[in-house]
């Protein structure tokens, strides 16, 4: 109850004269003010301008025409109004100005996976300007692993957002691990690119709470003896006789050149 009552909303309805529509009519929008947000939307239906009243924020006159128009305005307030209280109660929903026109235009709920796959699709168009392949394709394999993370631990082709919490992302460490058998820094790598996502939709206001917050991850520090390219240069050039141990040999040679990692191409 005192989360409602910190919550100030206001709703407004007003025309845009200066976007006339083909019938000379100006088309009718919502303004939606919560906490000092603001969240516009057109709402379909438009009117002229002389028959609109700014103060009043609705059409003006008693006619058949006028009553119709101002009852689904009416409908509208009651209907932000209602989406406002359920918000409001459902503790893991964002209760913001964009939440409420979003659910009120049926697209309120985000799913993981979509959402994964749209920044990959965006990162990939970015190659050779914020991003290199390898990266991409790292992003890339983290959301395979989700996609078969929630398959075997939850039966689901995807997940809503607001719905990943703690326990999801302990189960998905201990996936990575045990199923994928990812030594604990390869892991946490993954897990580092599944929180990239999880702060857009946070930025968003696509999820509320943190699932991260409160959980630590921690690396392990590794010694590693790296080839010189001498070393490197020889085992490039040494003749193989077996088919089957050259293939592993220029396999790791073109790790050692683009940082790929095995288990990424042995997929």
């Amino acid at each position: 109850m005192a989360r409602e009552e910190r919550e100030t909303m206001s709703i407004l309805f007003f025309i845009k004269k200066t976007k006339l529509l083909k019938n000379g009519e100006a088309p009718i929008c919502l303004r939606l003010t919560l906490n000092k947000q603001i969240a516009e939307i057109r709402i379909k239906r438009s009117i002229l301008v002389n028959r609109w009243s700014p103060a009043k924020g609705c059409a003006l006159g008693k006619d058949r025409v006028a009553k119709e128009l101002n009852s689904y305005l009416d409908a509208i307030r009651l209907k932000m109004h209602q989406i406002h209280r359920e918000l409001v109660l459902d503790m893991s929903a964002p209760v913001t100005a964009n939440a409420i026109i979003n659910r009120y235009c049926g697209n309120d709920v985000k799913m993981l996976l979509e959402v994964f796959e749209d920044h990959n699709d965006k990162c990939r168009a970015l190659i050779g300007k914020e991003y290199v392949e390898g990266t991409v394709r790292k992003f890339d394999t983290t959301l395979l692993y989700l996609k078969q993370f929630l398959k075997q631990r939850y039966r689901k082709d995807d997940i809503p957002l607001p719905e990943i919490n703690q326990e999801f992302v302990r189960d998905f460490e201990f996936f990575l691990k045990t199923e994928k058998s990812c030594q604990n820094n390869s892991a946490l790598k993954h897990i580092k690119n599944f929180r990239k996502v999880i702060r857009i939709a946070i930025g968003n206001d696509w999820i509320k709470r943190d699932p991260f917050f409160g959980l630590r991850f921690k690396a392990e520090e590794v010694n590693v003896d790296f080839l010189s390219n001498d070393e490197l240069k020889r085992i490039r050039q040494k003749k193989i006789t077996i088919p089957r141990l050259e293939r592993i040999r220029d396999i790791f040679v073109f790790c050692c050149f683009t940082n790929v990692a095995l288990s990424e191409i042995f997929l």
